[in-house]
């Protein structure tokens, strides 16, 4: 019993600390891109969505790509802080980036939050900006994936398991795909609170039914026949001085924001690619012992997914 208050304890505290992660700007060029609004009916709003157009003509895949959990609502952590434009420029893929979601875990919560309003991102994702985009902004409607980091990743396990008919690629960098376990359950509950939520407006008292429904780790079956990345870090001192605390130059405050969030990642992910090779799911998996809680990592990765996992499995 000790060992696992020590581990609940040591978790949340680790998954809080999110809330110290900042964005700062890249000032990327942009590409052929457009902002759109797309109202949502589930939700009585606007949300406003960053499109990169896929090159050449005629109907073509789309990705879907989600921010962490202090999402702006006027931008994407990938746009501020990532070359993610100019990487897509000229591919043969329709990129889609909503804005805001931050702190939502992009799911239909079971009731309305008096800060954060009636939550029905999952509604959005899945049925009606496909929709949109299959009308009027030229995906295929057929040739989906879905990625995400750190919260979004946990998102979008989620979403595709929900949903394997809509996608056939999900990527997870840093994600928390072990979403209702002693200790991951907590952080994410103080991690909703953090930006305002009440949890209990989002999955309910854990653990019950909608707490299970959002752990892809108790779903894992569903993603079989997918193409899947799983990638974080272990945690350990990386070649950046400023998070190794044997470097004269180590600054506790980043480190905190960057390392042991990547640890629990780490730890969930480990967790889970077993269990999906179990179910016969061969994943693309980079788990390290270096990375940090940071975009420049999952920039990375992207690049790394897009050619490894997500292209092939839409034919881009």
């Amino acid at each position: 019993m000790a060992i696992r208050r020590a581990l609940i304890s040591g978790v949340v505290s680790i998954l809080a600390a999110v809330s110290l992660v900042s964005f700062t700007s890249t000032g990327v060029a942009q590409a052929d891109s457009q902002v759109v609004y797309v109202h949502s009916a589930s939700m009585n709003k606007d949300i406003p969505v960053k499109i990169l157009r896929a090159a050449g003509d005629g109907p073509a895949p789309t990705l879907y790509l989600l921010d962490g959990l202090r999402a702006p609502d006027n931008d994407n952590g990938w746009l501020i802080n990532t070359d993610v434009e100019n990487f897509f420029a000229g591919k043969r893929v329709n990129v889609v980036i909503p804005f805001g979601g931050g702190g939502t875990f992009y799911s239909d919560w079971e009731r309305p939050d008096p800060k954060l309003g009636v939550v029905r991102w999952e509604t959005f994702l899945t049925k009606e900006l496909p929709a949109v985009m299959a009308a009027s902004y030229g995906s295929d409607g057929v040739n989906n994936a879905i990625a995400g980091l750190s919260m979004s990743g946990t998102s979008a396990l989620n979403l595709a398991t929900h949903r394997p008919d809509l996608y056939k690629a999900v990527a997870s960098f840093s994600g928390y795909p072990t979403a209702s376990s002693p200790g991951f359950a907590q952080g994410i509950q103080v991690s909703v609170a953090q930006m305002g939520g009440n949890p209990l407006n989002m999955w309910g008292l854990w653990p019950s039914g909608s707490w299970l429904r959002n752990d892809p780790l108790l779903n894992v079956g569903a993603l079989r026949g997918k193409a899947v990345y799983i990638s974080s870090g272990a945690g350990s001192p990386t070649s950046d001085p400023t998070v190794n605390p044997a470097s004269s130059k180590f600054d506790a405050v980043k480190f905190a924001q960057m390392v042991p969030l990547e640890t629990a990642a780490g730890l969930s992910s480990q967790l889970f690619v077993p269990a999906l090779r179990a179910v016969g799911v061969n994943p693309t998996v980079r788990i390290t012992a270096e990375g940090t809680h940071w975009w420049n990592y999952w920039q990375d990765r992207l690049h790394e997914a897009w050619f490894s996992t997500i292209g092939p499995a839409l034919g881009a």
